[in-house]
């Protein structure tokens, strides 16, 4: 399973563990974990181009940190439409998403 932890205060993400795998189907051939993979992606991607110093990230061993997150608006906003995804994809595949 696909655990997402979030860790928000007042409103502010203030980091983002995402770790494991959805065990949907075999490495390589699991559509869970390529959703969250390029969710993911895709988010800090955008907010990189956006602004370089607008978060940090580590790969673990199994998963992603992702801190020193920005409190700018911009930055909030694009950190919750990811979270937003990944609750809806949580939705679709409860047994192998998980979001806390």
């Amino acid at each position: 399973m696909i655990k997402v932890s979030v860790f928000k205060q007042e409103d502010c993400y203030q980091m983002i563990e995402i770790k494991g795998h959805a065990l949907y189907d075999d490495y390589g051939k699991d559509i869970v974990c390529s959703a969250v993979s390029s969710i993911v992606t895709t988010s800090i991607n955008g907010i990189l181009s956006l602004d370089e110093e607008a978060l940090s990230y580590e790969v673990l061993k199994d998963g992603l940190l992702i801190h020193k997150i920005k409190p700018d608006s911009t930055t909030q906003i694009l950190l919750n439409n990811m979270i937003n995804l990944l609750q809806e994809l949580a939705q679709s595949y409860p047994n192998n998403v998980k979001i806390k």
